[in-house]
């Protein structure tokens, strides 16, 4: 089975006869039988009941039709889409980001660049900011939108657009005493469990912020570990522990969290893009253009 036989299929229904889907396909009717013939052996059974004129469709071919129809659509658009970015008519951009950028920067920058590139396609695809470089490399993203905590490692093949200096702020349950205060200590914090995330061996984020309370007084109680930030802060909020956030995820977040900066030195993460060093196409580098002026704004 094949498009060209689904297409040879789908006008003979839409047609009413093999002879005029032959006209319309420009194909000697001959053709028209033997790719319908090949289509049924393929599929193990008849699509026409060539007893009735004019002829009817089985059940097979009912249920084939419409599949085939929306098959044949979806070719159509993904081989237009693809001759549009060929030709450079039309563009692809993939992002790779971490689920916290989605409180500060993702969501106003692709708004923007959907409106400026109306024709680019964006495709988003959340993941940690230590598996975006291999991916980048692989072709699965063409940028990614990071957050590190202090000094981390640069790859020489890849380039670092710095965006947001984020301190991290104490998330912390909404009736709790400590959420009434404008500010808090790390070692205060231990009156509640700590929740650790992200959940994930390659991940540097939790390890950091368990060492920046310790290293300032606390001792922190690791009461649960969650896979990510959203689930995180679902037990926040349920009272069962405390975690620590960048302060731009407080922006436009749940209102059954206190966010709360910490008293002394506090821990930043830094927010950036990253993107190859070989020559960013032009799509990435508008994408690059709106990301920084969404920061200056």
């Amino acid at each position: 089975m094949n498009l060209k036989h689904l297409r040879v299929f789908c006008q003979i229904v839409d047609s009413g006869s093999a002879n005029l889907a032959a006209e319309k396909l420009h194909i000697a009717a001959t053709a028209v039988s033997m790719q319908l013939s090949n289509l049924e052996e393929s599929l193990g059974g008849k699509l026409f009941d060539r007893s009735t004129r004019p002829m009817s469709l089985t059940t097979l071919g009912q249920y084939i039709y419409p599949k085939a129809k929306a098959l044949l659509s979806n070719a159509r658009q993904m081989e237009n889409e693809a001759k549009g970015i060929a030709s450079g008519d039309y563009g692809w951009l993939s992002i790779g980001f971490v689920r916290s950028t989605l409180h500060s920067l993702i969501p106003e920058s692709v708004r923007v660049m959907r409106e400026e590139f109306p024709k680019i396609r964006i495709d988003l695809d959340e993941m940690l900011s230590e598996h975006q470089a291999e991916n980048i490399r692989k072709g699965t993203i063409h940028i990614g939108i990071s957050r590190q905590i202090g000094q981390y490692e640069k790859e020489k093949d890849m380039i670092y657009i710095p965006l947001i200096r984020d301190p991290l702020v104490a998330a912390i349950p909404i009736n709790h005493p400590l959420a009434k205060k404008k500010t808090v200590t790390p070692s205060e914090l231990d009156c509640l469990p700590f929740i650790s995330f992200p959940k994930d061996p390659f991940s540097k984020f939790a390890s950091q912020s368990l060492n920046y309370l310790q290293e300032h007084g606390a001792t922190p109680n690791v009461g649960h570990e969650a896979k990510e930030i959203q689930t995180a802060l679902g037990l926040v909020a349920a009272g069962l522990g405390i975690t620590l956030v960048g302060k731009t995820v407080a922006k436009n977040n749940r209102t059954d969290v206190a966010f709360v900066p910490i008293k002394g030195k506090q821990l930043e993460s830094e927010i950036f893009a990253i993107t190859s060093s070989d020559k960013p196409s032009l799509v990435v580098q508008e994408f690059i253009r709106i990301l920084c002026a969404r920061v200056m704004h």
